[in-house]
């Protein structure tokens, strides 16, 4: 990892230098436009073929049998079981604390009620990642708060492999959490499906997961057909770290993100010069080490070690960047964290290692990317559903309110927004 030193950088070219390796945009664009009208016109014919070209699978059916769900346990390993049931009981137990399903009420003047009701997406589309590995975790970090918020339909996508099978841990782990509707369908392709809906594949009203930039940008492209969850695509990580940091475990964090692909994205932030070259050389010493070492030298040419001189300098960076996960290893977390705005995720203290949220701390681990933190929460149980604004007004109610609406409807010029109150003063009330 390169390291970018106050004492040889500008703050805004050190800024400009990582921002622009932070998870960078391939041009997909026009591939992914010509996916979308091929399956928007072929459906379920585009799907198959897709499937011959992209995975080199000829597939018999779309939809995982149930009999497929069941073999995947036997091919299992039980403490994977194991490991899944228990994620899952930590994954509800925050998430079951995301929603009010009814607010409380709030009387805005005498005889005025106005409150809000959740109220679940009724069809939604989970996309899980396949591919360079397998994601039965990301399974749990959407299906368990679709089944908390009330989702009456849950379609899974999922790529499948050169055998045309899904990995076993993934079906377990979708049973665990009562999806069966599974179907063998990846990329771009499986996001319009679920967008448009084919003859095996219904439409739903919102779409979720992580994914390459094709399945990003297929996201995007689809937004106004459905709702889309956010822009989830390739890692990062942040790490904030002082000398009270273990140089080791701070590189071992780093590099548990640049595993992912080869377009993840690793920064580290410190004030300590000695500190950074300590950090850059276990870095290079673990990841030789690593079986996906050959993604790891990839990604680490998007990342890098930044030296700067003071706490807020720090602090301003982090903001700028808004990264998907932001871990501060400091004396200072506190001081650290309520300065921080912009962040998918956070971290606090020497143990709170991220791949702890990517499994097991009940946090969820379907996070915004490439500074759309800024704008985007990470994923919840109201992600799943809408809030309706309801209100009740007595007679007194809208007497108190009749002069101030035929006010406002009037100079607005909307005489049929005024009649409708007045026409109740007609009679007597």
């Amino acid at each position: 990892m390169k390291i970018l030193s106050i004492e040889n950088y500008s703050f805004s070219s050190i800024a400009k230098r990582i921002k622009d390796r932070q998870s960078k945009q391939a041009d997909v664009n026009t591939v992914v436009k010509e996916i979308i009208k091929d399956v928007r016109i072929n459906k379920d014919a585009a799907l198959f073929a897709f499937s011959r070209k992209f995975e080199a699978v000829e597939l018999k059916s779309l939809k995982v049998s149930k009999q497929e769900i069941s073999e995947a346990y036997l091919q299992e390993d039980k403490k994977v079981v194991k490991a899944l049931k228990i994620a899952k009981v930590n994954i509800q137990k925050f998430h079951k604390t995301n929603i009010t399903k009814k607010e409380a009420k709030v009387n805005t003047a005498q005889g005025v009620q106005v409150w809000r009701e959740f109220r679940p997406i009724e069809k939604v589309g989970l996309y899980i990642p396949g591919g360079k590995a397998a994601y039965p975790s990301t399974v749990l970090m959407l299906a368990v708060p679709a089944k908390i918020a009330g989702c009456k339909e849950i379609i899974l996508c999922v790529p499948p492999n050169k055998e045309g099978k899904i990995p076993s841990a993934v079906l377990v782990a979708a049973d665990i959490c009562g999806v069966s509707k599974i179907f063998k369908v990846g990329g771009a392709q499986a996001i319009t499906a679920m967008a448009y809906g084919t003859q095996t594949i219904p439409k739903v009203s919102k779409i979720f997961g992580p994914g390459n930039n094709y399945v990003t940008t297929a996201k995007m492209l689809v937004y106004g057909e459905v709702d889309i969850d956010m822009p989830a695509g390739p890692s990062e990580v942040l790490v904030f770290a002082d000398n009270s940091a273990n140089p080791a475990w701070v590189a071992a964090d780093l590099l548990s993100q640049l595993e992912h692909g080869e377009d993840s994205q690793a920064i580290l932030v410190t004030l300590s010069q000695s500190f950074a070259r300590k950090v850059q050389q276990e870095v290079l010493a673990q990841s030789k080490k690593l079986p996906r070492y050959n993604i790891v030298k990839q990604s680490i040419k998007n990342s890098f070690i930044v030296v700067l001189e003071s706490l807020n300098q720090a602090i301003k960076l982090i903001n700028d960047y808004a990264p998907e996960h932001l871990e501060v290893v400091s004396k200072n977390e506190n001081q650290i964290l309520k300065n921080i705005n912009n962040a998918g995720s956070i971290f606090l203290g020497s143990y709170s290692s991220e791949p702890l949220g990517d499994y097991a701390t009940g946090s969820n681990h379907t996070l915004p990317t490439s500074g759309y933190a800024k704008m985007f929460s990470a994923l919840s149980v109201e992600s799943f559903g809408k809030k309706m604004q309801i209100q009740r007004i007595t007679k007194s109610g809208i007497k108190i309110l009749r002069a101030t609406v035929e006010t406002l409807a009037t100079r607005e010029g909307l005489e049929a927004h005024k009649n409708a109150v007045s026409i109740r003063f007609d009679s007597d009330l």
